[in-house]
């Protein structure tokens, strides 16, 4: 069974462990450890296709991770109404979170959303402010499924 923990760098500050709100939703809200000022994005004078990779994400730190059984993963989804309520957008939606991140030797699996905002004003997102939910769900893997390797690193690490 899955279960939320604080990372060691967040237990004495008063973080909260993830509630759903309601019996039937699917999500656990997730947020903020601390505040996070996300910067507006400036625009650019590039015609190129690669204009978007000039947005500047920010991760936003939450203090936790989250132990999950092996065929177990987790979508980090933004919170329906973080765009119409700041601007802000994740960089990677969905966020996935696979069960080999917890306990990482990088950053022990704490888990990060990343960011970004098509505002024209700068955003504070408060500690404390929910962003995300967390849906864990299952996979399947194919019959021929060979994978072997062995998570390295923490985020992003997993390939380019």
């Amino acid at each position: 069974m899955a279960r939320f923990e604080i990372v060691s760098h967040y237990e004495e500050e008063g973080i909260d462990l993830p509630k759903r709100s309601t019996a039937h939703s699917a999500g656990y809200d997730i947020s903020a450890a601390e505040d996070t000022l996300i910067e507006a994005y400036q625009g650019t004078d590039s015609t190129s296709d690669d204009a978007i990779l000039s947005y500047p994400s920010t991760l936003i730190p939450t203090g936790l991770k989250i132990k999950l059984d092996e065929n177990q993963f987790v979508q980090l989804v933004p919170r329906s109404s973080l765009y119409r309520k700041t601007g802000l957008l994740f960089s990677n939606s969905p966020g996935i979170i696979d069960a080999d991140y917890y306990g990482n030797p990088d950053n022990e699996g704490h888990l990060f959303i990343s960011v970004l905002n098509l505002g024209k004003e700068a955003v504070l997102v408060k500690k404390g402010e929910r962003i995300a939910q967390a849906i864990i769900m299952s996979y399947g893997i194919t019959e021929d499924d060979n994978a072997t390797g062995d998570r390295l690193g923490g985020f992003g690490s997993t390939g380019n």
